[in-house]
C-alpha cells in the first residue's frame, strides 16, 4: 500500500503540476495583452499631456470637427516625433526625415514603426555617401588599396543596417526591448565601419574629404543609437508585469557556477568545451601539419564546411605552427577553433604596413563570422616593432569569445574592430596600442604584457576608437594582470608605458579589479596628439592593485575618473555584455564584481 499511496501523491503533483503551468500560460498570455497595451497607452499619454485639443472648456463645433481632427492629428504627431527624437544630437537631421514620413503615412505613430523607418533613411544616406566616392580621383597605390578596404567596410556597414532592419520587422513591441543589445552592436558598428573605411587612407586632402562626406551620414547613425536609447528607456519603465526578469548578478541562478567555475544551468554538451584540459568537444574535422588529420591546413578545413550546415561546427587544431592567413568569413556562423595549446597550436604571420599592407589587412587572423568561439590557440605577426603596425588577430565578428588563447606582437597585436567580444585568461603581448579597436569588449582574467618598444617610442596597452557618445563601445580590462615582459624591465625607468591613449574622440576605457606592475607611468595615461579628446573622453579605474595601481599621481583631465563600485558594476559581463550570450560559449565567466 505505501508504494500505492506513493504512486497516488506522484499523480496528484503531476495534476498541480499541469494545473499550475496551465495558470502560468493563461496569466502570461493576458499580461502579454496588458503590456502592449499599456506601452500603447503610456506613449499615448506621453506625447498627449499637454495636448491643446484635448478635453476640457469648449470642444470644438460640429461643421470644424474635420479641421480640428486633421489639426488635432499632425500636433499629436510632432510631439511622438520629438519625443522620438528627445536625446539626438543632431535633432533636426531626425525629426525633419520623421516628420515628413508621418505626414506621408499618418498611420506611423508606433515608435517601432518610427524607428524601422529612420533606419530606411539611415541605410539611404550611407549609400549616397558612398556613392558620392565614385567622383574620387585615387591615384597612388596606397590610395587605391585603402579603398578597396573601404568597399568592404561599407558592405559591413550595409549588411549590419539591413539586419537591424530585418530584426525591427520581426519583432513586436515587447521583444524590441530585448532586441536593444542587439541594435546597439549594430548600429555601433555602422559608425566603426565607416571610420574604418576612413582610416585607411594617408593623411592629407583625399582622406579629409572623406571624411567630410561620411559626417551627414555617421550623424544620421548617431541620431539612430539616440531614439533606440530613447524607446528603450521608455520600455523600461513599464518593464514590471510579466515573468521575473533573469537578473545576471553574481546572486542569481544565472550566475551560479560549479567548482570549475562554469555556468551550472550550462547543458552537459555544452560544458564539455573547457571543463578540463583533457576534454575536448567532438570535432568535426582535424586539421595536422604531420597529415594525421583530415586536412593539413586551417584555411582548407574552413574552405569544405558545406554550406548548409546547421549548428556549430568544430575544428581541431593538432599542435603545429600554421603560417597562413586564416580568415571566418562572415559567412562562417557558429564556428569553434581549438588547439593543443597556446604555444602549440599556433596560427603565424608577418605581414605589415612598413611592407605597404594597410593595417586591416595584416592580421594573421580574421574573424568576420558571428559566435566564433576560439580555444587553446596562438595567433602572432612576426614583423618584429620595425614592422610598424602588424596585427596579429583582428577581430569584429559578433559575440565573438576567446578562451586560453595568447595574440603575439608588438605595435597593434590585436584589433578589435566592433561588435561584442569577450576574451577569457588570455595572454596578449606587445608594444604601442596593442590592444586597439572600437567594439564592445571585455578582458577578463587575462594577462597583458607589454614589451620593450624600439628606441624612442613609448607603450600604450589600449588605443580606443569610440568615435560618437552614442556608440554602445569601450574596452574594459577586468581582473587583469598587466606586467612587463623581460626585456622590458632593465630599461622600464627609461621607456614611458601607458594604460592607454585616445585614438578618437570619444574613446571609452575602464580598468578595474586589475593588477598593475611598477613600470606604468604614475600618470597612467597619455594624449593622443596636444589636447585631441581630452574633454570628451571616458577613462576610469576601480579597486586595482599593484605598485602600478595608485591614482595620487594621474593625469589631471576631467574625462578621467576613480569609479565607485556602483559605476563599476556597470562594465562587468552581466551588465555591460549582457552576460548570456558569453554563459551560452560555455567559457568560465565572472559576471558581475569580484569583491
Amino acid at each position: 500500500m505505501a508504494f500505492q499511496d506513493f504512486d497516488l501523491i506522484n499523480e496528484r503533483r503531476k495534476s498541480e503540476k499541469r494545473a499550475q503551468m496551465r495558470k502560468r500560460i493563461i496569466i502570461g498570455v493576458i499580461s502579454s495583452v496588458v503590456f502592449v497595451g499599456l506601452i500603447g497607452c503610456a506613449f499615448f499619454v506621453a506625447t498627449t499631456k499637454y495636448n491643446p485639443f484635448g478635453g476640457g472648456g469648449g470642444g470644438s463645433h460640429p461643421e470644424d470637427s474635420s479641421t480640428a481632427n486633421g489639426s488635432k492629428h499632425v500636433a499629436h504627431s510632432e510631439k511622438v516625433v520629438k519625443l522620438v527624437c528627445s536625446s539626438a544630437d543632431y535633432k533636426e537631421k531626425c525629426e525633419g526625415p520623421l516628420n515628413k514620413a508621418v505626414e506621408k503615412d499618418p498611420k506611423l505613430q508606433h515608435p517601432k514603426d518610427l524607428l524601422k523607418v529612420y533606419l530606411k533613411t539611415v541605410e539611404d544616406e550611407v549609400n549616397k555617401a558612398f556613392n558620392k566616392t565614385n567622383s574620387f580621383k585615387f591615384n597612388t597605390k596606397e590610395e587605391k588599396a585603402a579603398f578597396e578596404d573601404c568597399k568592404e567596410m561599407i558592405q559591413y556597414a550595409k549588411d549590419d543596417l539591413a539586419t537591424s532592419i530585418d530584426q525591427l520587422s520581426e519583432a513586436d513591441m515587447k521583444k524590441l526591448a530585448s532586441k536593444t543589445p542587439d541594435l546597439n552592436s549594430w548600429l555601433s558598428a555602422v559608425i566603426t565601419f565607416q571610420e574604418t573605411c576612413v582610416d585607411g587612407f594617408p593623411d592629407g586632402k583625399l582622406k579629409t574629404d572623406l571624411q567630410k562626406l561620411f559626417q551627414g551620414s555617421r550623424e544620421f547613425v548617431s541620431n539612430s543609437l539616440a531614439i533606440v536609447s530613447q524607446v528603450s528607456t521608455f520600455l523600461s519603465s513599464l518593464q514590471t508585469m510579466g515573468a521575473p526578469r533573469m537578473l545576471l548578478s553574481d546572486n542569481s541562478p544565472v550566475a551560479s557556477m560549479d567548482s570549475e567555475g562554469i555556468p551550472s544551468w550550462i547543458q552537459s554538451e555544452e560544458r564539455r568545451v573547457l571543463k578540463a584540459a583533457d576534454i575536448r568537444p567532438k570535432p568535426n574535422v582535424v586539421v595536422a601539419k604531420d597529415g594525421s588529420g583530415n586536412f593539413r591546413t586551417i584555411s582548407a578545413a574552413l574552405a569544405a564546411i558545406p554550406p548548409n550546415f546547421l549548428g556549430r561546427y568544430v575544428i581541431y587544431v593538432k599542435e603545429g605552427v600554421y603560417d597562413e592567413v586564416v580568415t571566418i568569413t562572415d559567412k562562417m556562423k557558429d564556428i569553434t577553433i581549438y588547439g593543443d595549446g597556446s604555444q602549440k597550436s599556433i596560427i603565424t604571420g608577418s605581414k605589415n604596413f612598413r611592407d605597404g599592407v594597410t593595417t586591416i589587412n595584416t592580421a594573421s587572423f580574421v574573424v568576420l563570422g558571428e559566435g566564433f568561439l576560439g580555444l587553446a590557440m596562438g595567433f602572432r605577426n612576426t614583423a618584429g616593432p620595425e614592422g610598424h603596425q602588424a596585427v596579429a588577430a583582428r577581430v569584429q565578428a559578433d559575440r565573438a569569445v576567446f578562451a586560453n588563447c595568447r595574440f603575439e606582437g608588438f605595435q597593434d597585436t590585436l584589433y578589435t574592430v566592433a561588435h561584442r567580444q569577450f576574451f577569457r585568461s588570455c595572454i596578449i603581448t606587445g608594444t604601442i596600442d596593442f590592444i586597439f579597436g572600437d567594439a564592445a569588449v571585455i578582458f577578463q582574467n587575462c594577462i597583458l604584457v607589454v614589451k620593450k618598444p624600439s628606441v624612442g617610442q613609448s607603450n600604450a596597452v589600449t588605443a580606443q576608437g569610440r568615435l560618437d557618445n552614442k556608440q554602445n563601445t569601450a574596452i574594459v580590462l577586468h581582473k587583469c594582470t598587466i606586467k612587463a615582459d623581460d626585456a622590458l624591465v632593465p630599461v622600464k625607468a627609461t621607456v614611458k608605458s601607458y594604460l592607454g591613449r585616445p585614438w578618437k574622440q570619444f574613446s571609452r576605457t575602464v580598468v578595474m579589479e586589475s593588477d598593475i606592475g611598477d613600470f606604468i607611468s604614475p600618470e597612467g595615461w597619455s594624449p593622443w596628439n596636444g589636447n585631441f579628446a581630452l574633454s570628451t573622453l571616458y577613462y576610469a579605474e576601480y579597486a586595482n592593485t599593484g605598485p602600478g595601481a595608485s591614482t595620487t599621481a594621474r593625469v589631471k583631465w576631467p574625462t578621467f575618473k576613480v569609479i565607485n563600485k556602483a559605476e563599476a558594476s556597470k562594465w562587468t559581463v552581466g551588465t555591460y555584455l549582457t552576460g548570456t550570450w558569453v554563459q551560452n560559449s560555455g567559457v568560465p565567466s565572472q559576471l558581475g564584481l569580484y569583491k
